[in-house]
């Protein structure tokens, strides 16, 4: 084991053994301004604790994801005299969950018997690149779920005869159109809320903490208003669908190639008793909107319930 000159002071070696860094990595980082010099004694370069706890500094910032360059100015601002506990808990409050969703895993068995009980290989390769999947080290039986509510939509899609393929589409398709959404509503908040704090790197801790407060505030904003866009867009949308199959659809819609819908007899001779044969396709379709509406409010009701149950848990 390397030994220690004296109390606070290292050779290169001792310091990399103590650090957990190379010595190639301890030399680079001097290069690049992120260490202070070495004391020199004779031909030996002396490190102390400083350096030390500068390491660990580094390895801790390079984990949270920043780069060599931010953590230069990072260092830069603490060597100045200002903290970096501000900033740390920004990061931290950024990289924090944005869903109240928790992981579970499945084994290969019960993935299989959820998609048909036939084994399929690719699907679940696919799986894997998508992220719907995870694998585990160690366990070649059994995999980490990221997202329990995406695997069951998947479930429910292929059970009503959707395919694995056009189904590992349609996500890849919509995580490109929701990762859009993502991006623009980060570049709104930026612009209009967190501009005043991205002046000067780093913000002041006072400025860190007030930021951090907002995302907390701002974090559910995103998922909510795409929540009652893809309401109001599904509602909008269905009801069109509805018209094009039932044939009802406005003749100024170039989009729109009416076909005709074989519903029950029996309902066909009930609604026109009830409103007319002329109002007929009329009293269905709104009957519909008003179903849609009705689910959507007791969907977002319930969506709001359940905030509310995971607010009051202890």
């Amino acid at each position: 084991m390397p030994e220690r000159q004296a109390q606070g002071e290292y050779r290169i070696e001792d310091l990399a053994h103590h650090s957990g860094a190379t010595v190639r990595t301890i030399r680079a980082y001097q290069d690049r301004g992120l260490l202070p010099k070495p004391e020199r004694r004779g031909r030996a370069n002396v490190y102390g604790d400083a350096h030390l706890a500068r390491l660990r500094q580094i390895a801790d910032l390079l984990d949270r994801g920043y780069t060599l360059a931010s953590i230069k100015e990072l260092l830069e601002a603490w060597d100045a005299g200002r903290g970096l506990g501000g900033v740390l808990g920004l990061v931290a409050e950024v990289g924090g969950p944005w869903t109240d969703e928790e992981a579970s895993r499945i084994t290969r068995a019960e993935l299989d018997a959820r998609f048909g009980g036939r084994p399929d290989d690719a699907a679940v390769a696919e799986a894997v690149e998508l992220g719907v999947l995870e694998r585990i080290e160690g366990r070649d039986d059994e995999f980490l779920v990221p997202s329990p509510q995406e695997l069951a939509v998947a479930v429910e899609l292929y059970a009503a005869g959707v395919p694995l393929r056009a189904i590992s589409g349609h996500l890849r398709e919509l995580r490109g159109q929701v990762e859009h959404i993502a991006a623009r509503f980060l570049e709104f908040t930026t612009e209009h809320v967190f501009a005043r704090y991205l002046g000067h790197t780093p913000p002041t801790d006072a400025e860190a903490a007030e930021a951090a407060a907002l995302v907390r505030r701002l974090r559910p904003l995103a998922q909510q208003s795409v929540d009652a866009e893809l309401a109001r867009a599904m509602r909008l949308y269905a009801t069109r669908h509805l018209q094009r199959h039932l044939g009802t659809a406005p003749a100024a819609d170039p989009d729109v190639r009416p076909q005709a819908l074989a519903l029950p007899a029996g309902t066909i001779a009930a609604v026109q008793a009830l409103v007319g044969a002329e109002n007929a396709s009329a009293f269905v379709t709104a009957a519909t909107e008003r179903e849609l509406h009705a689910r959507t409010l007791d969907a977002l009701s319930a969506t709001q319930h359940n905030h509310m149950k995971s607010d009051e848990a202890p």
